[in-house]
């Protein structure tokens, strides 16, 4: 995968390094980096603007503690996204305590694009465990390999989750789109 280089020609490595010897201001361009991907990744587990936004910030929160504990800077946006993940778990979790059985979610606001609002309610019908693999090797570009790295699992699951992803993925899809 190629890493992404900033404007001014420093490479992402740079500035795990600088912000891992408490650099703020090189930490503020990292997460700036990364908050396009951030976002696309929180948006696939909540429709809820305020779920996103609280997931993201506690991401942020957690990395800045955790980023001497970085074993090599190359791994950052696989650290990073790993780090979201969890912490978008966690939030479901928590919802999960907290909302009555009978709630129904809330569906955000209304959607711009029609076709975009379709693919995210169909990706949400999804179970997680095919979403979460989906997203991060189509929406993020991650390999087999990192995605099994990222997710601690074998490179096999991943592999079987992809292919009953999208199986599961085409199958909702055809009904949709036989029910008009």
């Amino acid at each position: 995968m190629n890493r992404p280089k900033r404007k001014e020609g420093i490479s992402l490595e740079y500035l795990v390094q600088r912000a891992r010897q408490g650099d703020v201001q090189a930490f503020v361009e990292l997460m700036d980096s990364c908050r396009q991907r951030m976002y696309k990744t929180a948006r696939s587990y909540f429709s809820s603007e305020e779920d996103i936004a609280d997931a993201i910030q506690d991401t942020i929160e957690s990395a800045w503690r955790s980023l001497p504990h970085l074993k090599k800077n190359e791994y950052f946006q696989t650290w990073i996204t790993r780090i979201l993940i969890n912490k978008c778990i966690d939030i479901i979790r928590k919802n999960k305590r907290e909302s009555p059985a009978e709630t129904i979610p809330d569906q955000g606001g209304i959607c711009m694009e029609l076709a975009n609002c379709e693919f995210e309610a169909l990706m949400r019908t999804l179970d997680e465990k095919y979403r979460t693999v989906l997203l991060l090797y189509y929406g993020e570009g991650f390999k087999v390999s990192e995605i099994a790295q990222l997710l601690d699992m074998e490179e096999n699951t991943v592999k079987t989750r992809l292919s009953r992803g999208r199986e599961k993925f085409r199958e909702i899809w055809s009904l949709e789109n036989t029910a008009y």
